[in-house]
């Protein structure tokens, strides 16, 4: 599912890269040839002019006259040589009322924009006219024209990945809470045998010590259907001291790990209530205890460090294992994602999940440093 997702990536940039790169080498080209046939446009308008001011004829001076009025597109204004501008076609004429200054930098940008073309006005006085030009409205819309459509292709890829990330993200979802809800009812079944099995052992005294321990088992199993019980459906959160919470974890992993580590919890406060589902946050402390045991390899040291703030609370839990590089802290949360060679890549998974979703806190790296530890944090507000 993934990998597919990728997949759609690429391709749906690809075809926008295509699509964009296309429209804006086929636009450049229409528009030099627009611009050129302006120019050509304006040429004949210049020359119409010139034989407006020397024709002698009634044929020649009427269709001097066709050429000119004809030119309803393109901007145009007239200057002596000087620069005092003596005429202007196609402007919006309101606003050059209103705006003294509105020619004047239209003047100023035409000059940027094209060469004038030069109209001699008196041979005899060599007194000569400049005609400057800016492009027509049709030919600035075309310009435009790929960077609309860039936006619209941009916001048409964005809205494709969004609705498959939020299918994708469905899809993981379904698959969570499905397989969460089939463990706790496959786990039901057997557990319920064993409950039994267990009270017919209390019976004969001689199995006193197999039946408390085989009753902590019980119990344990009966936790972890619980937890997983619990996933899909809104937790009930309940105020708890988080220190003996997180305590409570500590020293039931402090029994089954290696000698050669050392688990040690450090807060200032003995009592500091938070709102949590005490099953699913023990799910995530543990899994965190367990990624930190299996970093150092059967030796070494973690802390556990409970920091009360005015809005939340933190919770670092450091170890002195083989650490994390760098391009990875995102990725040790992604489904699948394991160094281990047998890990499924599900533990720190469900855990941001549990913390971020279910208790609306954060988990993140919160530093990482290779042969010398890691240090995961947990935010929960108050």
């Amino acid at each position: 599912m993934f990998k597919q997702f990728i997949g759609w990536k690429f391709v749906l940039t690809s075809v926008a890269v295509l699509i964009i790169g296309t429209t804006i080498w086929f636009v450049s080209n229409l528009s030099k040839n627009i611009q050129d046939e302006e120019r050509k446009k304006v040429a004949t308008w210049v020359e119409a002019n010139r034989e407006l001011l020397r024709s002698e004829t009634d044929a020649n001076l009427n269709l001097a006259i066709d050429i000119v009025t004809n030119n309803t597109t393109i901007p145009l204004i007239l200057t002596d040589e000087e620069g005092k501008i003596l005429d202007s076609r196609n402007f919006d004429s309101l606003r050059i009322v209103q705006d003294p200054n509105y020619l004047p930098q239209e003047l100023k940008a035409f000059k940027k924009q094209h060469p004038p073309f030069i109209m001699e006005v008196d041979a005899k006085q060599k007194l000569y006219n400049y005609i400057y030009y800016g492009d027509s409205l049709i030919l600035r819309q075309i310009r435009y024209y790929p960077y609309i459509q860039l936006i619209v292709v941009t916001l048409f890829i964005g809205i494709v990945l969004f609705a498959l990330s939020s299918t994708n993200r469905a899809t993981q979802n379904q698959v969570w809470v499905g397989l969460a809800k089939e463990t706790a009812h496959q786990l039901g079944t057997p557990l319920s045998s064993m409950e039994a099995w267990l009270e017919i052992l209390r019976e004969n005294e001689a199995n006193t010590t197999i039946a408390t321990e085989l009753s902590k088992d019980v119990d344990r199993l009966k936790l972890i259907t619980d937890r997983f019980s619990k996933i899909g459906s809104v937790p009930k959160l309940e105020e708890t001291n988080i220190v003996t919470q997180i305590e409570n974890m500590t020293n039931y992993i402090r029994k089954r790990a290696p000698q050669k580590v050392q688990l040690q919890v450090h807060s200032m406060e003995e009592e500091l209530p938070a709102m949590i589902s005490p099953p699913l946050f023990d799910w995530v402390v543990e899994n965190l205890l367990k990624n930190a045991l299996d970093a150092m390899e059967g030796k070494g040291k973690i802390d556990i460090s409970i920091e009360n703030h005015s809005t939340f609370i933190t919770i670092d839990i450091a170890d002195t294992g083989k650490g994390i590089p760098k391009m990875n802290f995102e990725k040790v949360f992604k489904p699948g994602f394991s160094t281990k060679r047998r890990g499924w890549g599900l533990g720190l998974s469900l855990a941001k999940r549990i913390i971020e979703e279910y208790h609306r806190g954060r988990l993140y790296v919160k530093s990482s440093e290779l042969n010398k530890g890691t240090t995961f944090r947990i935010v929960l507000r108050k």
